[in-house]
C-alpha cells in the first residue's frame, strides 16, 4: 500500500521537494554570514567570523586529524 492512498486529506506525497531558490549566490561565493578564515591556509571555513578559537577549513581539519592520529 502506498503513502498516497493512505492520505486522508488528499495532499499527495508527504515529501515533496521544495521549490528551487531564484536568488542564488553568484558562482564561487557562499551565501550567508561572513565566514572565518582558516588559521593555516586563509581559506574561508564553514564557521561564522564570530566563532572563537582556531578555525580550520575542512581540508586543514582533515590534515590535522591525520597528523595527530599518527603522532604516536
Amino acid at each position: 500500500m502506498s503513502r498516497e492512498t493512505d492520505d486522508p486529506h488528499g495532499e499527495g506525497t508527504y515529501c515533496d521537494s521544495p521549490e528551487p531558490s531564484t536568488t542564488a549566490s553568484p558562482a564561487g561565493t557562499a551565501g550567508g554570514p561572513p565566514y572565518a578564515e582558516c588559521v593555516l591556509c586563509r581559506e574561508p571555513t564553514e564557521y561564522p567570523e564570530s566563532t572563537r578559537g582556531a578555525t580550520l577549513c575542512p581540508v586543514c581539519t582533515w590534515q590535522e586529524a591525520g597528523r595527530t592520529a599518527c603522532s604516536g
